[in-house]
């Protein structure tokens, strides 16, 4: 069984993961089929807003922190290396790290950089929109999945 140290480091970790699959699902589900349905210059501008407010602390810290949590998991879980969950613990700190984290990062935010940088309403956001948000959603998708999928593996390290 893992206690102490290491078992407050893990329900931390499956409560950051989490919680980024609910804002991953929250976006999947609604908010981009929502925005989907608004002209382009208004998607393009209210996707712009949204991408802004989420670089603050609150997020960030859910979001980053989550990462150096299964990072942390991770590097504590080849030290220790429990008895039991030691393969959860992996599978949980990578799906996390690659799929949530990583995919932010190599898919998602190219994608919110390149919609930054147009103007709402110019032809070329116009025909960008569309696609922006079918392959932005796509990767969220597999994002959330992720996560949730990282949660839960922790949740089975416990068990």
């Amino acid at each position: 069984m893992i206690e102490g140290p290491f078992f407050v480091l893990i329900v931390v970790g499956i409560v950051g993961t989490g919680l980024m699959a609910g804002v991953f699902c929250a976006f999947s589900t609604f908010v981009m089929r929502g925005l989907a349905t608004l002209p382009p210059a208004q998607g393009v501008a209210a996707m712009n807003a949204i991408n802004g407010a989420a670089v603050r602390p609150a997020f960030m810290t859910v979001f980053t922190g989550s990462a150096v949590l299964s990072a942390m998991i991770a590097v504590v879980t080849f030290v220790v290396w429990p008895d039991e969950g030691k393969l959860e613990l992996l599978l949980g700190s990578a799906l996390y790290l690659f799929g949530a984290f990583g995919l932010t990062v190599v898919a998602n935010v190219p994608r919110n950089d390149r919609l930054a940088r147009l103007t709402p309403g110019a032809p070329e956001a116009t025909v960008y929109w569309p696609a922006y948000v079918r392959e932005w959603t796509f990767w969220n998708h597999l994002r959330g999945v992720a996560a949730a999928t990282a949660a839960l593996i922790y949740v089975l390290a416990l068990t």
